[in-house]
């Protein structure tokens, strides 16, 4: 295996982690900070960057691409959600 799939997993362990102790502090955090994950057109957006992202860099580093990949999807998504904060 790759070591930068290792990487990969680490980052999204600590997102995740990130995510539960918010919502330990803050009950209904983690479902605003996810919502992302329900809006068609950053889903849109991060799929797409995800195929590009995997697409270029399958020649040159296979599985360890699709990972990180994967990962550059999901925080596109986040980045690309645009609704307004709730309070």
């Amino acid at each position: 295996m790759d070591p930068s799939v290792m990487t990969v997993a680490i980052i999204v362990a600590a997102l995740i982690i990130k995510t539960a102790v918010a919502e330990l502090r803050k009950p209904g955090s983690a479902r605003r900070e996810w919502a992302f994950a329900t809006n068609a057109s950053a889903l849109t957006a991060g799929l797409t960057a995800a195929v590009l992202l995997g697409a270029m860099g399958w020649q040159s580093m296979r599985y360890a691409a699709v990972a990180w990949a994967m990962l550059a999807g999901v925080l596109v998504a986040y980045i690309a959600d645009r609704r307004p904060p709730r309070k």
